[in-house]
């Protein structure tokens, strides 16, 4: 069995790969080897395909994406990615190659969100400026448990926010296609009810997929029905929110304030207005950039490397309406 991964990746894992794979690496450069060994094009047809994050980090996808598209003996390729709005993805599962996901990214993801809305829910601001002042001054704060958090998607990522907000005692209710109850949910809505719950929600998390249904979700009667005060997160991607409309909605408190991780366009330009709103939290599409997320893709690749020599389900395998298809 051929594979083809990064020599990022391979060092990273090499001692845990099982020693009769044909392994083929993409150094820095774009040349494939085998054992530090140039391979000439005509030996190149992997099986298997390792999409890593170091792959997207070091700018070398373009040229892993050729071969993939171009082999003939294909049959899985591992993603580091959690959503598949990437054209490419389409081009792949459109070929019939199977295509599973990272959840990596959860954890990382699930700390950022827990983190911003905390920081917001408490007045940590403004007990540093009364620290600052040298003012013993009594700053009330709103219990977490008291609050009510709504969720739009509830995928790997969901799932994790979740986990991590129920000790806590908050009130969640998620909006999804699938209305299968959860332990971790206290209440499960069809996306068509979202305009219904927003006015109730203390913290609205935008944690679902870039698509034809959810582009401009976020949109001018989305913040209207927002309740006032209320924050907005969004992990998921930039395209879910209309930023004319947000603007729109920051003036009348709704939201009270926003936390911004994906944009319509990345990197952000330098002259867009979200860069200096008072009331908007920026950071550069790095809610995944925990230390410990390499170490679990790498694990997920092994496990499902395993899974599919040994003809078993893959974890997190993709359908083809996820692309579209």
């Amino acid at each position: 069995m051929q594979i083809l991964m990064s020599d990022v990746a391979h060092t990273r894992v090499v001692a845990d790969l099982p020693g009769d794979l044909d392994i083929l690496t993409l150094d820095a450069e774009g040349a494939v080897r085998r054992r530090g060994q140039p391979v000439a094009e005509t030996e190149i047809d992997p099986e298997v395909f390792w999409i890593s994050l170091d792959l997207f980090t070091g700018g070398r996808l373009p040229g892993f994406f050729r071969h993939l598209l171009s082999a003939k003996n294909v049959r899985w390729a591992q993603t580091f990615n959690a959503g598949l709005d990437s054209p490419v993805f389409n081009a792949i599962m459109a070929k019939g190659i199977r295509l599973t996901k990272s959840s990596a990214q959860g954890p990382a993801m699930a700390e950022y969100v827990i983190a911003r809305a905390f920081a917001l829910i408490h007045p940590i601001a403004e007990a540093q400026e009364a620290q600052a002042a040298h003012d013993w001054r009594r700053v009330n704060f709103r219990e977490i448990g008291s609050t009510r958090w709504l969720m739009v998607g509830f995928g790997a990522i969901g799932s994790q926010i979740a986990a991590r907000l129920k000790p806590f005692g908050a009130h969640l209710t998620v909006v999804r296609r699938d209305l299968t109850p959860d332990p971790l949910v206290d209440a499960v809505h069809p996306t068509s009810e979202l305009t219904t719950l927003l006015p109730d929600a203390d913290v609205v998390v935008l944690a679902c997929a870039l698509n034809d249904a959810t582009r401009g979700l976020a949109d001018t009667a989305f913040f209207a029905a927002l309740k006032p005060g209320a924050i907005l997160i969004n992990i998921g991607r930039g395209g879910l929110v209309d930023e004319a409309a947000l603007s729109e909605g920051l003036g009348r408190n709704q939201p009270a304030m926003a936390v911004l991780d994906v944009f319509e366009t990345e990197p952000l330009p330098t002259e867009s207005w979200i860069w200096d709103h008072p009331r908007v939290q920026v950071t550069a599409h790095c809610s995944a950039a925990g230390d410990g997320v390499v170490r679990r893709g790498d694990q997920l690749f092994l496990e499902n490397l395993r899974r599919y020599r040994a003809g078993e389900p893959l974890l997190n395998e993709a359908h083809p309406s996820e692309v579209g298809l």
